[in-house]
C-alpha cells in the first residue's frame, strides 16, 4: 500500500483583501503612494503610507465565499459568418473600432480573510487633528 504524501501547507498561497474604507475619508491616499506592509503573520499588521500615515490592521474572517475580480477593457469583436461564396472571410474575427471597448470581468482568487485598517494613535494624521482641536 502506497502512503499519500503529507500536504505541505507552507507552499499554498493565501490572498488577503486590504480594506481601507475605515480611513479613506480621514486621509488623502494618492494612487501611486509608497507603502510598507509589515507583520502579516501577526494579529495586527502595520501599514505605513508615504512615511506619514501609520495604520493598524485587524483580520476578519470572510463569511461564505469571497472572490476578488479583475476588470479589463476588451474590444468588441464580430465573427464573420455566412456561405463562403458570399463571404470570403467566413470564420474570421473582426474588431469593431466604432464600438467602445467592453469590460471583461474575471475571477482572480478566493479570499478567506479581510484586513481592516484604522489609524494608529501615533500616526501623523492623529497629531494634526489633535493640534486643530486645541
Amino acid at each position: 500500500m502506497e502512503a499519500n504524501p503529507p500536504h505541505d501547507h507552507e507552499d499554498q498561497e493565501e490572498y488577503i483583501l486590504l480594506d481601507l474604507d475605515g480611513v479613506s475619508g480621514l486621509i488623502d491616499l494618492p494612487p501611486n503612494a509608497k507603502y510598507v506592509l509589515t507583520g502579516l503573520d501577526t494579529l495586527n499588521p502595520v501599514l505605513i503610507i508615504d512615511d506619514k500615515f501609520k495604520l493598524i490592521g485587524e483580520y476578519e474572517e470572510t463569511i461564505g465565499t469571497c472572490i476578488a475580480f479583475t476588470e479589463q477593457d476588451t474590444p468588441v469583436v464580430h465573427e464573420e459568418t455566412g456561405p463562403s461564396e458570399v463571404n470570403l472571410f467566413s470564420g474570421t474575427r473582426v474588431i469593431d473600432s466604432s464600438q467602445p471597448p467592453t469590460k471583461q470581468v474575471r475571477p482572480v482568487c478566493q479570499l478567506h480573510k479581510v484586513l481592516k485598517f484604522k489609524i494608529s494613535p501615533d500616526s501623523e494624521i492623529q497629531s494634526a487633528t489633535a493640534k486643530k482641536a486645541k
